[in-house]
């Protein structure tokens, strides 16, 4: 399908969906506050602009006649990017603010979830002062997860005997929270600590249809063997068979009931989403919990899917931004695995405007794919940014073979860069299977 495509957004997750509508035809333009090479390589035109510039994004939009657009951060979203795309006529992959509100406040998703009795929701505290932060840690009998309530880049959560040492770290975290505004607002989520093994399925949306990609499963803390702090994901891996080896097939059911039911809450609440919509999900003794909701694709689970992705994305893209039924996406039947170069420091003090080089044509060589995240390129150098620099991605016929070309590949990339090599390897996923088993009590389906 031929289309004028703008994409909103500069980094791994953005160039990966670049990529797809390119391969399916579209001409594409680009708006991102960073100099992607990635996706200026691909674009007719880009503008450097804020992606919450909602003017500088919407006047480029309307300057070149664009069909429809993609977002591919949530910021611009939960700000009202697709409501004023629609006010200029413009159809938007995204949905419009009331809808992005499943991730700009996990108090939203969460209470959507208690009203209409969606499944896999868990006990939860709203709380907006210290005293009452203090009892609700006291009612989870200090197991529990800490939660800012707005957006914090995926990095806002910390769990009690992980992150939070102790109940002095716990109230000082709570503190912080609510004298920072951190996730723009001084209450926040007191949740139940769930023990599982975390998963991603993702969802291409709107009022007509709900279909579904592979499962994914992404690595959030900075260092090997999962210790360390958050980041916004080091990488992340698929199975050929599109499940994980520690999830059974009555646990992905789950998942897609719970999305399909949290789809239907919004139509009945007057809410007609329009887009991604990625659930982070929790396989438990007792079922499946949700973690949270995300108004787009994840990032680096993009990059796993839509490598894999053999139907036409832009018509799929189209159909989703124009309200028109669409069928279930085809998927290359391969295993994936993506590792996330990042600046030194990452997580903690991060070394920006380091120069870095990048062979492509040897990572291509190596059976790989790379995206180019929040880097900035000038006069034909690469130069990091604070954020993540490249994610190297294989499609492979096992995780096994993914892997070793991952880190084949990883040689063709030079510059002050930090990588979890743990990530795909069998050691770190028999792991999880051990885990599973150790919750459940039985052997895995």
């Amino acid at each position: 399908m031929y289309a004028k495509v703008l994409l909103i957004g500069g980094g791994g997750r953005e160039h990966a969906i670049a990529a797809a509508l390119h391969r399916s035809g579209a001409k594409l333009f680009a708006a991102m506050r960073n100099r992607n090479p990635g996706i200026m390589r691909l674009a007719e035109k880009v503008k450097i602009v804020p992606e919450n510039d909602l003017n500088g994004v919407c006047e480029f939009a309307t300057a070149h006649q664009v069909d429809f657009a993609v977002c591919g951060p949530e910021d611009p979203l939960v700000n009202g990017l697709a409501d004023a795309l629609r006010q200029q006529g413009i159809p938007c992959v995204g949905p419009l603010q009331s809808g992005a509100r499943i991730e700009g406040s996990k108090l939203f998703a969460r209470e959507l979830m208690k009203n209409y009795r969606i499944p896999g929701c868990v006990d939860y505290r709203m709380v907006g002062s210290l005293e009452e932060a203090k009892r609700a840690f006291n009612e989870f009998n200090g197991n529990f997860v800490i939660k800012p309530i707005g957006l914090t880049g995926g990095k806002g959560v910390k769990v009690m005997g992980e992150h939070l040492k102790n109940i002095e770290d716990a109230v000082g975290y709570a503190r912080d929270i609510i004298e920072k505004k951190i996730g723009q607002s001084q209450n926040l989520l007191v949740e139940e600590k769930i023990e599982g093994e975390e998963f991603t399925l993702q969802a291409f949306v709107n009022e007509k249809s709900v279909q579904f990609s592979p499962l994914v499963q992404d690595h959030k803390r900075l260092f090997e063997g999962d210790t360390g702090p958050n980041t916004g994901g080091m990488g992340s891996y698929s199975c050929e068979d599109f499940i994980l080896p520690f999830i059974t097939e009555r646990d992905y059911e789950m998942a897609k009931e719970i999305i399909f039911r949290t789809v239907e809450a919004l139509n009945r609440e007057g809410i007609n989403y329009r887009g991604f919509l990625y659930g982070q999900f929790m396989a438990a003794r007792d079922g499946v919990k949700v973690i949270e909701f995300n108004c787009r694709l994840g990032d680096p689970e993009a990059t796993n899917v839509l490598t894999l992705i053999t139907s036409d994305f832009t018509d799929l893209c189209w159909r989703i931004a124009n309200g028109e039924s669409f069928a279930q996406p085809e998927f290359e039947r391969k295993a994936t695995v993506c590792k996330y170069l990042v600046p030194e420091g990452y997580g903690i003090k991060p070394l920006a405007n380091e120069e870095i080089t990048v062979n492509e044509q040897g990572i291509i060589a190596s059976g790989c794919v790379p995206y180019y995240a929040m880097v900035n390129e000038e006069n034909g150098r690469i130069y990091t940014t604070t954020s993540r620099a490249v994610a190297v991605v294989s499609p492979a016929d096992t995780v096994s073979l993914a892997e070793k070309n991952v880190e084949n590949a990883l040689k063709h990339v030079h510059g002050k860069l930090f990588v979890r090599h743990d990530i795909g390897k069998m050691e770190l996923i028999r792991k999880r299977i051990e885990h599973m088993k150790r919750i459940r009590g039985k052997e895995t389906n």
